[in-house]
């Protein structure tokens, strides 16, 4: 019994079943029944036929490597008959024949081991082999190898003194590597460097330490080994500077530097290398000043909260800090989450070479109810802190969109102020006073004075995107007209027209993302919005959704329409949805929406909707509809002087909604309907 050389758990031989696959053998035996299926062995090419390459493993035996198991064509691969190569044996046949697969790992340093498969003695280190060979040394007369040995202790050595007193002292031959940049790495695979930069983040694994480093162009893994899943240079931290020599490796199709050393930096050093990346990432991360999407005064009016906003979001990438987007579960909210996803998500790929840190780096998590409240901030703080104690996280940089602007949302971001999480807020909702400041960067039209009532989520974050990232400007310049249910500007009409989408198209796209954002409202739904948004020639299947919400939408009209209750106070005339009573509730569409279509439709309304009230009903809230003339927190203050024991409170502001105590329904919404008609 002996024990494994990677996490030194007891095993039969030198490897346990579990790190089979993680060591390079060499095969000493010279019968095929005698190689371990699912071992990685070193082989050399023995000739090639058009079905796939024979390799030796071994002397004596030969297996083939299918050109179904490469991960390329076979008249691409580049290897030479007699060229050492690694392979996998997959499986040995009954008549002899042993199946080859493929191997990402094709030099000896990328395994994390080296053994011998040899038949008698199983997995064996290969100076345990040669000790087997040759267990007692030189066979030659004890007696005279002790006189030879006494000759050696007494008269040589005088001469071995004196010839080390003669000798020179040794010089280290080997120069400094020179310090490059993360961003050359990709052509000096193979070469020892040295890189200098921060930590940015740290985990440890079963078998080497792998600490992020990042320099003033790119970040990279380094992966440091002192002994299975123990820790290396527990010195060092996230957020410490330090210089690493390594070599570069590719494994895995992914860059990564084998760390020979690393260095703690301090004083000077370490002031140095933090003034040089910073003075970078500052210039990097500031968005050029490029022009918005299209004239309009309130979007203006807001040009360098929207760079503030992109520099922030920037940054954070560079920084190797998660992106959280955090959007309304809206047609708005979805169109603007899904335009800053698709803006940041490529300078995330270029900066980390993981081929899944996409997946690591941005996260898009639609809000249910619409604000940031204390649930959804508890369940982000709880993910935040673990991510960083288990995997020395940084903590991440929260996008709220659509949402963060109201009394709803101020526990839940003063819970990441507590934290010290940036935040940005992307908004063009009537904000309650002093929430804005809650956030780094606030980026709503109202904050400058603006009306910004012709303003969408939209348009903002479309805006945005097209800061963080230039390069998708011409892919998100469609989508502030999807955000726009009626009376889409001309300017953005235009815009979308010029990227090959009609007025027809953008309805299309809207009513296919506002029914998919209703089901599993919870979920980014990353892929599938993706192809709505974003892929033209997918115009089928926003057609189809499309269909399906006009049928849905257009049921629920038919039955509520007959059940529409008209009145009027003080002049103002109301339309009134019992929707507890009058709407398929938990189905589609939600009450908010259908409210909306009912409000623009003006349905039930003597007039144009905008010159009346539209006010839905639930069991115990009313939901108001006035084009943005009424504010619902003053509503409820009149409110509840009428109505004092209807535990009357506001949720949002222009437009909100006004909750009620159940038992108190028909007083409440009486008092709301006076407050209302005293208020136009």
């Amino acid at each position: 019994m002996g024990s494994c050389i990677i996490c030194g758990t007891p095993a039969d031989g030198a490897i346990c079943e579990s790190h089979q696959q993680d060591v390079l053998f060499e095969f000493t035996g010279d019968s095929p029944e005698q190689l371990t299926p699912g071992r990685y062995y070193k082989g050399t090419v023995d000739g090639f036929a058009e079905f796939g390459v024979f390799v030796d493993i071994g002397d004596r035996v030969t297996g083939l490597l299918h050109k179904s198991e490469l991960d390329r064509r076979l008249d691409s691969l580049d290897w030479d008959e007699g060229e050492v190569v690694y392979v996998q044996v997959t499986g040995v046949r009954d008549n002899g024949n042993v199946d080859l697969g493929w191997s990402l790992r094709q030099s000896e340093r990328e395994f994390r081991g080296k053994l011998l498969d040899d038949p008698e003695r199983g997995a064996v280190l290969p100076d345990e082999a040669d000790e087997a060979d040759d267990p007692g040394g030189d066979d030659g007369d004890d007696a005279d190898d002790g006189s030879q040995q006494a000759t050696t202790d007494g008269a040589g050595a005088s001469a071995a003194t004196e010839a080390a007193e003669s000798a020179e002292p040794e010089v280290d031959s080997d120069p400094e590597p020179a310090r490059v940049q993360v961003a050359t790495l990709s052509d000096r695979v193979n070469e020892t460097v040295r890189i200098e930069g921060e930590v940015v983040g740290a985990r440890q694994t079963s078998g080497p330490t792998v600490f992020e480093v990042r320099d003033e162009t790119a970040t990279v893994d380094c992966a440091a080994f002192v002994e299975a899943g123990v820790r290396a240079y527990p010195e060092v931290d996230t957020g410490d500077f330090v210089r690493l020599d390594g070599v570069v490796e590719l494994r895995h199709n992914e860059l990564q530097v084998e760390t020979e050393e690393l260095e703690k930096l301090a004083g000077d050093e370490r002031e140095a290398v933090e003034t040089r990346l910073e003075d970078a990432l500052r210039a990097e991360a500031r968005p050029d000043d490029v022009e918005l999407l299209a004239d309009h005064d309130a979007v203006a009016a807001v040009h360098e909260r929207v760079r503030d906003a992109a520099e922030t979001i920037r940054r954070a990438v560079m920084e190797s800090r998660p992106v959280i987007v955090r959007h309304n579960a809206t047609a708005d909210g979805y169109v603007a989450g899904a335009a800053i996803e698709r803006a940041v998500l490529p300078l995330v790929r270029d900066e980390h070479a993981k081929s899944d840190a996409e997946y690591h780096y941005f996260d898009r998590r639609p809000l249910e109810g619409g604000d940031y409240d204390m649930a959804d901030a508890t369940k982000d703080v709880t993910q935040m802190l673990d991510n960083r104690e288990r995997h020395d996280e940084k903590l991440p940089l929260f996008v709220l969109v659509a949402a963060g602007s109201t009394d709803e949302s101020r526990d839940g971001l003063e819970l990441l102020d507590i934290y010290d999480a940036p935040r940005v807020t992307i908004d063009a909702g009537y904000p309650d006073e002093g929430v804005a400041d809650l956030a780094d960067v606030a980026v709503n039209p109202h904050l400058e004075g603006e009306a910004g009532d012709d303003v969408t989520a939209g348009v903002l974050g479309a805006n945005v995107a097209a800061h963080v990232n230039p390069d998708v400007r011409g892919g998100v310049a469609h989508l502030p007209a999807v955000s726009y249910w009626a009376d889409g500007p001309e300017d953005y009409v235009d815009l979308a027209a010029e990227a090959g989408y009609d007025d027809d198209h953008t309805d299309a796209l809207r009513e296919a993302v506002a029914l998919e954002a209703f089901y599993q409202a919870y979920e980014d739904k990353r892929e599938l919005v993706t192809d709505l948004l974003f892929e033209h020639e997918k115009r089928d299947l926003a057609e189809h959704v499309a269909e399906q919400f006009r049928q849905k939408l257009g049921t629920e009209l038919d039955t509520v329409e007959p059940n529409l209750s008209v009145r009027g106070a003080n002049g103002v005339s109301f339309t009134v949805l019992d929707a507890e009573a009058f709407t398929h509730r938990f189905d589609f569409p939600p009450t908010g929406l259908l409210l909306d279509e009912v409000h623009r439709r003006g349905i039930g309304a003597d007039g144009a909707a905008d010159d009346h009230v539209t006010l839905g009903v639930d069991e115990d809230e009313v939901h108001i509809r006035s084009g943005g003339r009424v504010d619902a927190r003053e509503i409820a203050e009149a409110a509840r002087e009428d109505a004092e024991n209807a535990g009357i409170a506001a949720t949002g502001t222009r437009d909100g909604s006004i909750e009620f105590l159940v038992g108190e329904k028909e007083a409440a919404v009486d008092a709301v309907v006076d407050a209302i008609g005293e208020r136009l």
